[in-house]
């Protein structure tokens, strides 16, 4: 195998003189043969004016080059796609796929023995842990790390838990325009993902406990000394890879492996997300997610770290409670131990050094867990016969056995327009029903499945309901909210037959969602519907592509051509 500047040479025909070129070129940029002689480290750029999250990336990069120029291999930027959530229109899911194609074509076209992919903002980690694992060269995972935390008239806040809660509170009239305006200043008091167990947190944790990056490094926050202290060591760690040429994420991520991370997932009140992105991850390798097998380790594995929506702290006291390695330690027996990383360790060196910090509560004991089962359920009916998912542990423990009246929106628009108008026919008994919100039928299944309470109900005190859809939702947000409901009603799914009136019951201890209406009658309706046709924001490029390959939610979502070769 050749290495270094030698890999991948543009085809001309002549291999002498396709290096002779390439080298040519590259000195250009004041390189000496002994810089090009040594092994490379590719290391994305993920930095984009548009992407808060992302602001400290020109810093984490310098100090990977350190690491890597220490540890003599030769570091090479390049840049990739940035998404961040809040600015990608119609949201950031509908670009993952891109980012994960782009980032494998870059790595597998350009020299490199070893890669470090940077990424945060909820979409990014998933869609380069995508591409690393179907490229499968050696690779280290660095994320941004979380905001440090804001403060409001002695209050501690947190984006976006706190976001929404405030932006409730704002919608029911309790606080003002002057207050919301302030709020609006103090939720994100520096860059870095958000600074609660949403999504982009959730994938750090599953992302250090798959093994693909150094010890502490979800939790670390990202303006911190310590953050850059990181870059560099997962630096040295890439050019020890790349000269050793692994582990490679096919040595890594192993059935014991994933079984880790999903443990993990429920222990932390994960976010919803982490299941779509992790049973895309696995659909790049021989393994799967198996739902049934996910909700039986939710009933398992309790709840053991303290952090918004689920409990009360933030990512910072996460870290400086022990991170990731306490967890695990906390965790026991239900963590295989032997699993590798990229440094060589086993989780088992790892938890050996995990610290222990006096008096800290943010990371709970198994004999005193925040919640008795793990964060996620995983929900079967007529209603969802491949499957829904709810974030129990974020719920209103009053709703999670609950019949309503189904108030049905066709679409996000449609919602945006009823939700708040006076005259809507709802009470506080009622089911949110929201459909063509999923893969395809938004597209991209958006982040709408937090449903927000119609004004006149908020306005009259009421802070819950039960919301369910084939949309997504932040793992920032608190609700007794069904989403990702399989198949998804643009493709015909039971959701397409339900009408306003119709009775809906939610049993999470039984892990049902059924529509009550008698098989004749949705048989009728079925009848009824008229064959999906092409859109016509799908008519071409991208947009054509992910409209005919999107897989559900079950499928992670990812592009049916993209999964491992041999998986349906």
């Amino acid at each position: 195998m050749t290495d270094g500047l030698r890999k991948g040479l543009t085809s001309y025909g002549d291999a002498g003189f396709s290096l002779f070129l390439r080298k040519a070129f590259i000195k250009a940029m004041g390189y000496s043969d002994d810089a090009l002689d040594r092994p490379i480290v590719g290391i994305t750029n993920t930095y984009s004016d548009y992407n808060p999250c992302h602001g400290n990336v020109p810093q984490i990069i310098e100090a990977v080059k350190r690491g890597v120029m220490l540890s003599g291999a030769m570091p090479f930027v390049f840049p990739t796609i940035s998404i961040a959530e809040s600015f990608a229109h119609p949201t950031s899911m509908y670009l993952r796929n891109l980012m994960a194609m782009e980032t494998e074509e870059m790595i597998r076209a350009q020299p490199m023995d070893a890669v470090i992919v940077i990424g945060g903002c909820d979409k990014t980690l998933p869609a380069q842990i995508m591409a690393a694992v179907s490229a499968d060269l050696p690779t280290v995972v660095i994320p941004v790390g979380p905001m440090v935390v804001g403060h409001h008239k002695g209050e501690v806040l947190g984006a976006c838990t706190d976001c929404r809660r405030l932006w409730a509170k704002y919608r029911a009239g309790e606080i003002d325009d002057k207050e919301i305006e302030a709020v609006n200043g103090r939720l994100a008091p520096s860059v870095g993902t958000c600074m609660v167990m949403g999504t982009a947190s959730t994938m750090a944790c599953i992302t250090e406990t798959l093994g693909l990056s150094l010890p502490m490094s979800a939790t670390i926050p990202a303006p911190h000394a310590e953050r850059f202290r990181s870059a560099e060591a997962s630096g040295r760690v890439a050019a020890a890879m790349a000269k050793a040429k692994g582990p490679r994420p096919s040595e890594l991520l192993t059935p014991a492996s994933f079984r880790n991370a999903q443990v993990v997932l429920q222990a932390i009140g994960g976010s919803t997300n982490g299941l779509v992105h992790l049973t895309a991850i696995a659909g790049r390798t021989p393994h799967t997610i198996d739902l049934d097998a996910f909700d039986k380790i939710g009933r398992e594995v309790p709840v053991l770290v303290d952090l918004k929506p689920s409990g009360e702290h933030y990512m910072e006291h996460f870290h400086h409670a022990g991170g990731v390695p306490k967890l695990l330690k906390q965790l026991g027996d239900l963590i295989d131990l032997d699993a590798k990383t990229v440094t060589g360790e086993s989780l088992r060196d790892i938890v050996a050094r995990a610290e222990e910090v006096p008096g800290q509560d943010a990371i709970r004991g198994r004999d005193n867990p925040i919640k008795p089962e793990g964060g996620l359920a995983v929900l079967r009916g007529n209603l969802a016969p491949r499957g829904a998912v709810i974030k129990h542990s974020a719920a209103s423990p009053r709703l999670l056995q609950h019949t309503g009246r189904a108030v049905v929106f066709e679409s996000v628009e449609d919602m945006t327009l009823r939700v708040d108008d006076p005259d809507l026919d709802v009470n506080a008994d009622d089911v949110l029903v929201l459909r063509n919100a999923g893969p395809k039928g938004a597209p991209g299944m958006p982040e709408a499945g937090y449903l927000p309470i119609p004004k006149k109900l908020a306005r009259g005190g009421v802070k819950d309901m039960v919301r369910i859809s084939d949309a997504r939702m932040s793992g920032t947000a608190f609700g007794t909210i069904v989403l990702h409901i399989t198949p998804e009603s643009a493709v015909g799914g039971p959701l397409a037959l339900v009408k306003t009136g119709d009775r809906i019951r939610l049993d999470v201890a039984q892990r049902s969602i059924d529509l009550l209406v008698d098989d004749a009658e949705l048989a009728k309706r079925r009848a009824a519907l008229k064959p999906a046709a092409t859109p016509e924001w799908a008519e071409r490029g991208y947009a054509h592509l992910f409209h005919e390959t999107i897989l559900q939610a079950d499928g992670g979502c990812d592009f049916d051509f993209m999964r491992r070769k041999g998986k349906d």
